[in-house]
């Protein structure tokens, strides 16, 4: 089991190393497809200032239209500018998600999940909720069962007094259901940037917060690379003291007495 765990993480670990240095690229991905969306929709309101402040307040009843209309359509306009070039792209997910948040509950939220309506129950992503009880699930499906009449009716209509093949040479026809659906997948993609922020090696921020937190360092750590100069060290005299001699020996050392050898004389 252990020689199992150790392949799996010899792998696991050889992979996906690989793959952190291109963590980048998920972000810049992300700040790519919200960009234009965000930016075509506030052209729009810009181009339209009048009729968008117009529908606030009478389609939407809300306070100061004007106002909102100015903070909705720059906002856009601004946020999609900056995700463009991932520059301040957390400070600028926090405004876009409030304004998805806006729109899907003042806008779309009646409509149910679909911004289009599915015109057949077998393929709708809401079958497997049906299928365990969920009453809105259940709605879905008898709206998809007379979406899918409808559109049917049409193909009759069109067939008979009109050039159908031509009228769908562009694109099928569909049911536009106006649901939150693409307000929430907006918002849960400004959800993941403020969360990872615009990338490395992609975006503006990256470099900038490089430059930045270099210039802020505090000034002992950036002299650590810098070549401390210590004062020279003066020798330090040695004071030799001399040897004093003991008065034993001063004097001079005692012979041992000569013994001479001579003839012994006997008694």
């Amino acid at each position: 089991m252990r020689f199992i765990f150790r392949c799996y993480y010899f792998l696991h670990d050889g992979i996906f190393a690989l793959l952190s240095k291109l963590d980048g690229i998920p972000p810049l991905l992300i700040r790519l497809y919200l960009s234009p969306i965000m930016l075509a929709a506030g052209l729009y309101k810009l181009h339209h200032f009048d009729a968008t402040a117009m529908w606030l307040e009478q389609g939407l009843n809300l306070p100061y239209p004007e106002v909102m209309a100015y903070l909705v359509t720059y906002t856009e306009l601004v946020g999609g500018f900056l995700l463009l070039f991932g520059l301040a792209v957390r400070w600028a997910s926090i405004p876009l998600m409030v304004a998805m948040l806006v729109a899907a509950f003042t806008v779309h939220w009646d409509n149910g999940w679909f911004a289009i309506a599915p015109s057949s129950p077998v393929t709708s992503t809401a079958k497997p909720f049906a299928d365990i009880g969920v009453p809105m699930a259940k709605a879905s499906m008898e709206n998809s069962i007379g979406v899918g009449e409808r559109l049917e009716r049409a193909r009759t209509i069109l067939n008979e007094y009109g050039h159908y093949g031509w009228l769908v040479e562009k694109g099928n026809f569909a049911v536009l259901n106006n649901g939150i659906e693409f307000a929430a997948t907006y918002f849960i993609l400004l959800l993941s940037l403020l969360f990872s922020g615009a990338g490395r090696y992609f975006s503006l921020d990256y470099y900038l917060d490089r430059r930045a937190r270099e210039y802020i360092k505090p000034k002992s750590v950036e002299q650590k690379d810098e070549p401390l100069v210590e004062p020279e060290a003066k020798p330090v005299e040695q004071k030799t003291e001399a040897p004093v001699a003991s008065e034993a020996s001063s004097e001079p050392a005692a012979k041992p007495p000569e013994t001479q050898a001579g003839p012994v004389a006997d008694e």
